[in-house]
């Protein structure tokens, strides 16, 4: 698909989405602040061409939680808001932003640590790297975390190869809708 194409529908539907959604996200943050005193979360992920960039998220565990990977977390390090946030998607609002400076796309591989080496490993051979990490895509609506580094490479791959704009549209609306759950705390 037309690269070119894709950033545009990036840029518009993220800046429509923060302009409407920016009273959730002002009350978002207000809420926040009470729940863990540090509502918004920035954290450096491995981006296009393993270029670093820094995540925008809200917080949904409590400050000082170690910096792993969602399935390795402590799920008792979510806050009860925090855990709204999660099953509602709302702590991936902030990612507009990176989407609108050219960091993420609507639709690519989710952007990893820079210490799960297996699935750099894995996503680097495949050249998954090649492309923008997205806020969702195939494996996010499939149920395929980062627990299954060479699955969810694999999984990388197919959908770069075969996005269109309807598979754009597609996993972007199953996501805003709720289908699949992506990175889960186990």
């Amino acid at each position: 698909m037309d690269h070119y194409i894709i950033r545009i529908l990036d840029f518009a539907f993220a800046l429509v989405g923060l302009l409407l959604a920016w009273p959730i996200l002002i009350l978002v943050v207000i809420v926040g602040y009470f729940d863990t005193g540090s509502p918004i979360f920035v954290q450096q992920r491995v981006g296009k061409n393993k270029k670093a960039f820094n995540l925008i998220k809200f917080r949904t565990m409590s400050v000082g939680t170690q910096s792993v990977a969602s399935h390795l977390a402590n799920s008792a390090s979510i806050t009860k808001f925090g855990l709204f946030l999660r099953k509602s998607k709302i702590d991936e609002l902030p990612q507009l932003i990176n989407v609108l400076k050219g960091e993420m796309s609507f639709v690519g591989p989710r952007p990893n640590l820079f210490n799960q080496t297996e699935l750099i490993e894995a996503r680097d051979s495949r050249g998954v790297y090649n492309v923008l990490p997205g806020i969702t895509g195939l494996a996010q609506v499939n149920c395929i975390d980062m627990s299954t580094p060479a699955l969810l490479a694999k999984t990388d791959l197919e959908m770069i190869q075969t996005l269109s704009i309807k598979h754009y549209f597609k996993y972007t609306v199953m996501t805003a809708t709720g289908s699949g759950s992506g990175d889960r705390v186990r």
